[in-house]
């Protein structure tokens, strides 16, 4: 009997689930590769890592979910790793693409390009750290960009921009207007949708089944052009619809007093 209370009392071993943190982990090496890729001056694949850290962010979480492997500790570590994959790795691909070859033009501009790629760090870490401590009143929208969609519009610009050989001084003008904004997007109050309600099993039309294949060529085309425009119009729908709303009330006037 006392070797039984024993066992039950023996504190069981601490570990962490493996599936899940393995996805987490791709997403940090992902970003980590970004980094060193953007050092190199190797920018197309800098740009493609961010995308695939965020195919990893993506599936870490669902995996998790499906498996009922969450934990703690997979919260936390999945946050530090879109640090790294979403908030400084963009920032730093942006900065050695375009700093240098900005600050040819004057040590203003130099200031200008890096002070932009700082906020939007500094942005992505205040936004993470907001949905962290605040509990989503309604899971079909984000407060705010999230950090994943404003990395893909940022990684996006420079993988695309780097097929052209020479951007110009309105090219890396617009980079880094293109980076500062992102960030301000993620800090943003604007409502984004989050898509987490959106059930694959349910019956669709067989005619927006050719979407599908639509899209997948459309990627393999041009794939950096391609994901600039779906993230950037995803990013530009929540300030655009804002301000269709604004306009309406405008010219709708007042509301009317009621007839006594």
């Amino acid at each position: 009997m006392q070797l039984q209370v024993t066992e039950e009392l023996k504190p069981r071993r601490k570990g962490m689930y493996l599936l899940p943190n393995l996805f987490t982990t791709g997403c940090l090496f992902s970003g980590f590769y970004a980094i060193v890729a953007s050092i190199d001056k190797h920018f197309v694949p800098a740009g493609a890592a961010i995308f695939v850290a965020m195919l990893f962010d993506t599936l870490d979480g669902r995996v998790a979910r499906l498996t009922h492997t969450e934990s703690a500790f997979g919260k936390e570590y999945d946050s530090l790793a879109d640090m790294v994959a979403f908030g400084l790795a963009p920032a730093i691909v942006a900065y050695q693409w375009g700093v240098v070859l900005i600050s040819e033009y004057g040590r203003y501009w130099g200031r200008f390009g890096w002070l932009a790629c700082f906020f939007y760090t500094a942005a992505a870490g205040m936004r993470l750290a907001r949905f962290n401590t605040r509990a989503a009143a309604d899971k079909r929208y984000f407060e705010g960009l999230p950090s994943p969609s404003g990395a893909a519009i940022v990684a996006g610009f420079v993988w695309f921009s780097s097929e052209f050989p020479q951007p110009g001084l309105t090219g890396l003008i617009a980079a880094f207007i293109v980076t500062a904004s992102a960030g301000a997007l993620m800090v943003s109050r604007f409502s984004y949708p989050s898509f987490k309600q959106f059930n694959l099993d349910r019956r669709v039309k067989f005619a927006y089944m050719l979407i599908v294949p639509l899209f997948f060529v459309l990627i393999a085309v041009d794939t950096p052009a391609m994901l600039l425009s779906m993230f950037a119009t995803y990013a530009l729908s929540a300030p655009v619809l804002w301000l269709g709303r604004r306009i309406r009330r405008l010219f709708r006037g007042p509301p009317r007093a009621p007839a006594a």
